[in-house]
């Protein structure tokens, strides 16, 4: 915390403010007069009581900020809104053919803020800039199925998981069907597309690390740059692989049925809110069972895929 390191930084200059008072040492000198001594003595408690004073006062601002941010669940109460901040990312969260935002994510925000007892503000926001957005203040929490990773632990606050996923391979008929999976794929004549500020890119780097790594804002383009030929495979998270490989079967194929990587998702906040977190956390663990149903709605099935466009 922010407080014990500002306190800690003022004890030394403020113990040996205290030797020196009591002891004397290098302060006066054995010919001072008596009055030298006092007019001395007089400044250094003037000193003294002014390093207390800075100290208090950094204790107050510290103890006011942790204040406001433990009350952050007071804050959306009294606000009656839940501000969310997430990304356009299928079956998370997009819009079905009436421009309502439906996905697995829209489902967990709207019944958090119902069992707070206030209105749900979605705020779609870019992804590679979700996390700034969300330390700046904008929204209060990510609810956008982020990975936790110990890179994004060092900017903001996760809670306990409230979702796994794990990624998949869809790779181009047209420039892949001669490779060898996996380490056909780790030449630097191979192409792969992820979508910006994922995990997904982080993961091809570290597996095929030869290959090249092209990104896009959008992951629509993203498998559309692999269904045209431009590049040989995308990795993203399931089940979006497996659906436009099952959409596009004369485009693209399977190299893998298997997950690339499995991740554990959380709500993420900004730091220095305990309370909240430790609030979230209750709530998911209350609602193991029902988020599992969802998950099985979003992800095992498609029952939603005639709703909405280009899935």
């Amino acid at each position: 915390m922010i407080l014990p390191q500002a306190i800690l930084r003022l004890l030394p200059p403020l113990a040996g403010v205290l030797v020196n008072l009591v002891k004397g040492i290098g302060i006066v000198g054995p010919t001072d007069s008596q009055q030298t001594i006092q007019e001395q003595h007089v400044k250094l408690t003037m000193k003294l009581l002014g390093m207390l004073a800075l100290a208090v006062s950094v204790l107050f601002a510290a103890d006011v900020a942790v204040a406001q941010q433990n009350n952050l669940i007071d804050t959306i109460k009294k606000r009656g809104k839940l501000q969310v901040g997430f990304a356009s990312f299928l079956p998370w969260a997009i819009r079905d053919k009436q421009g309502n935002w439906v996905g697995f994510e829209i489902d967990v925000s709207t019944k958090l803020a119902k069992d707070l007892g206030v209105e749900l503000d979605l705020m779609p926001t870019a992804w590679d800039g979700i996390i700034p957005s969300l330390i700046a203040g904008k929204f209060d929490v990510i609810i956008g199925g982020m990975s936790i990773t110990p890179a994004r632990k060092e900017q903001v606050d996760f809670t306990l998981p409230y979702a796994q996923q794990g990624g998949g391979l869809a790779a181009s008929k047209q420039l892949a069907s001669n490779l060898k999976y996996p380490e056909g794929y780790n030449d630097a004549k191979v192409t792969f597309t992820c979508r910006r500020g994922t995990a997904s890119c982080k993961t091809i780097e570290e597996m095929w690390p030869k290959a090249t790594v092209r990104q896009f804002d959008d992951d629509a383009i993203a498998f559309q740059e692999v269904i045209n030929g431009n590049a040989h495979a995308i990795l993203s998270s399931e089940p979006k692989p497996t659906f436009f490989t099952l959409q596009n079967p004369d485009k693209l194929f399977k190299p893998t049925n298997d997950r690339v990587a499995s991740t554990d998702a959380g709500f993420a906040l900004r730091k220095g809110n305990p309370a909240a977190v430790a609030y979230f956390d209750a709530w998911i663990g209350k609602n193991k069972d029902w988020l599992k149903q969802r998950d099985a709605y979003w992800f095992k099935g498609r029952d939603w895929a005639a709703n909405v466009p280009n899935s």
